[in-house]
């Protein structure tokens, strides 16, 4: 009899000690799903990461974009030398000069071609006739022509005409082979190369030679 109490208290002992470790299972399965459940958590601050970054990205690439629009800004403003920029007075230099003999007997037509950026002629030029290849000259006086104001695009074209009076004196004249032109407000003048004939005169400031303002006449 002591021994069957014995026995089914050893069984007793050992149900016992199967429901605790049954209960410790339990524990831990709770502890993993916890920790699994913690995991989404893990992700989501990966996720949120990486929106982050891409955020950053897109910020990045529109600051790029903002760079290259500027870039293009700064091409095309370095694109205004292209004869857009009155530059003031044109320059002698900037100047191609040509001339020909105009519709009226005597009359020459001399040209100015701009061949820099965009500037600007207003006024009288200096006309001077230059004598049989000597020193002497025959200095042009002004018309009562009004001066208009002429502006100039890089490669645009203006024109003034030089009145000189016609020989018919029957004497062989004065022959003029040489044109010597200063654009108004200029200090540096060109010499182009003319045949004219002009009735002898006995002062080379009165020998009836007169000049227009830079922009009247034929253009």
């Amino acid at each position: 009899m002591r021994a069957q109490k014995t026995t089914l208290a050893a069984l007793a002992l050992v149900a016992g000690l199967s429901l605790t470790a049954c209960q410790g299972n339990d524990d831990a399965a709770t502890g993993s799903s916890d920790s699994g459940s913690s995991t989404p958590s893990s992700s989501s601050s990966s996720a949120g990461s990486a929106d982050s970054s891409g955020s950053n990205a897109s910020e990045q690439g529109s600051t790029a974009t903002a760079s290259s629009d500027t870039g293009g800004n700064d091409s095309a403003a370095e694109g205004s030398g292209g004869g857009q920029i009155n530059t003031g007075p044109c320059k002698t230099a900037n100047l191609a000069f040509g001339v020909t003999h105009g519709m009226g007997e005597g009359d020459l037509l001399v040209s100015l071609r701009n061949t820099s950026d965009a500037c600007s002629l207003k006024g009288f030029p200096g006309v001077d006739l230059k004598v049989d290849s000597g020193p002497g000259a025959i200095s042009a006086t002004r018309t009562g022509l009004a001066t208009p104001t002429v502006v100039l695009k890089n490669g645009e074209t203006t024109r003034f005409t030089v009145h000189s009076p016609r020989n018919d004196t029957g004497g062989s004249g004065v022959n003029i082979d040489r044109i010597v032109v200063t654009p108004p407000n200029g200090t540096h003048s060109k010499t182009l190369s003319i045949t004219l004939n002009l009735p002898a005169s006995a002062s080379p400031t009165d020998a009836g030679v007169t000049v227009d303002p830079v922009g009247t006449g034929k253009q």
